[in-house]
């Protein structure tokens, strides 16, 4: 995924607000999580430590990538990254990293399995 910092964004020390930050990293692992399990319904179960590295300022890019780390029965770890990209360079530097955890849910909010496939296709890499 991919964010533009705008001024709406800016916290009052003149940089990106880190719970705006943490808000991109969920919605992005989230939306990935969710392409992986085969199903939109994916909940946040745990964010752990959000290690913030560097400033972002108005006008700056954020790439966010993530990738599978461990599926377990009804839940899937992920590792996350945000990078600020530089437009003129192309050149990405690490903002923030954390690992997010998701759990699979059904329509009245109970876990359930993570498809097989699934499993398979992440246990064996």
């Amino acid at each position: 995924m991919q964010k533009l910092c705008m001024v709406r964004d800016i916290g009052i020390h003149g940089n990106l607000f880190g719970g705006t930050m943490i808000s991109w990293i969920d919605e992005a692992a989230a939306s990935y999580a969710a392409q992986i399990c085969h199903t939109p319904n994916m909940v946040t179960v745990k964010i752990e430590e959000v290690v913030f590295q560097k400033a972002v300022k108005a006008g700056q890019q954020i790439k966010i990538y993530a990738e599978v780390k461990k599926v377990g029965n009804t839940s899937i770890a992920l590792s996350v990254e945000a990078r600020r990209y530089n437009v003129y360079s192309t050149e990405e530097s690490v903002v923030c990293s954390t690992h997010i955890v998701f759990v699979r849910i059904d329509e009245s909010g109970e876990a359930v399995p993570i498809p097989q496939i699934v499993k398979d296709r992440y246990t064996n890499e």
